[in-house]
Order: structure tokens, then C-alpha cells, then sequence
């Protein structure tokens, strides 16, 4: 079966989801959240994806960002979660696939728009009933973007 290409605009800006297949947990452990992470700092340099959000839900991954290289999102995609889909199937073992079909991808202009959309992912846990405010949930970009608040401008990437 083939798919629509995907959109890529050079420059542009990405809300990325990808979700656990049937809805799955993808992160049963904190382990779990800390290897994803150490995983996105490594493929976000390798593939210089400027990272501005994310939030990480127990079945699925939000992230907000940018590439610098046009064509290189669907290789950061696959990297990241083909890595992270072994590590779960070892660790659980699991076999088959972990993510449901590919990744979702929307266009974001630099605006009030991609503001907005950090401020949607970052509120997710606490719309899930995970955590009482975005401050408490340690899975998301919210505790870093605020730490520096006076300092932090929304189009810095996070350095993770």
C-alpha cells in the first residue's frame, strides 16, 4: 500500500505525532521515558532536528520542531522510533510492530500558531488526568521552557 507523499517545506515547522499501535503503552517505566529521551538527544544532533516541544503520553509522542535539511524527517522519524521500537521489544519481549502505522506530520507556521501548539502538548498530561499542572509532569518540554522563562524565546530549541 503507498502513501500520500508527505508535505515538506523547507523551513518549516512540524507538530510530529506518532502513537503506540492499537494505542499501546510505549513507556511502562520511567526507564522507559529516559531511554526515549537519551534516544531523541541522540537522533535530534545526528539529523539536526531543531527540537522546540515535546511531550511524551504513556501510548503516545508529541514533538514540535524543525529540520534543517529538507528531506531528512522521515529519516529522524524512522531512526528514533525503529530504535526505540527494538529496545521495547527486547526489554518486553515483544515482536512486531510498536507504533501505529507512520508518523503525523503537520505544518507549522513560526506564529502565534506554534505558541499555541507547545502549549497544547505540554497541557496533554493534564488534560489526561496525569498531573494536576504541566509543571508536574517530567516528560514534557514545559519545566525547561519555564525555568528560563525571562530568558527562554519560544524559536530557541530545546538543548535537552
Amino acid at each position: 500500500m503507498s502513501h500520500e507523499p508527505r508535505l515538506i517545506i523547507e523551513g518549516a515547522c512540524y507538530h510530529i505525532v506518532v502513537r503506540g499501535n492499537r494505542k499501546q503503552v510505549v513507556y511502562r517505566l520511567d526507564s522507559d521515558y529516559r531511554k526515549y529521551m537519551n534516544m531523541l538527544i541522540k537522533f535530534k544532533k545526528k539529523h539536526k532536528f531543531k527540537l522546540y516541544g515535546y511531550c511524551l503520553m504513556p501510548n503516545h509522542v508529541h514533538l514540535v520542531g524543525q529540520m534543517e535539511e529538507k528531506n531528512s524527517l522521515s529519516m529522524f522519524m524512522r531512526a528514533l522510533n525503529r530504535t526505540y521500537a527494538g529496545y521495547f521489544n527486547i526489554k518486553y519481549e515483544k515482536v512486531g510492530h510498536l507504533w501505529q502505522g507512520r508518523f503525523k506530520s503537520k505544518v507549522i507556521v513560526k506564529d502565534k500558531y506554534l505558541i499555541d501548539c507547545i502549549n497544547y502538548i505540554e497541557n496533554n498530561p493534564v488534560r489526561a488526568g496525569l498531573a494536576k499542572s504541566p509543571h508536574e509532569y517530567p516528560w514534557s518540554s514545559y519545566r525547561e521552557r519555564n525555568m528560563f522563562e525571562s530568558e527562554f524565546n519560544i524559536l530557541d530549541e530545546i538543548t535537552l
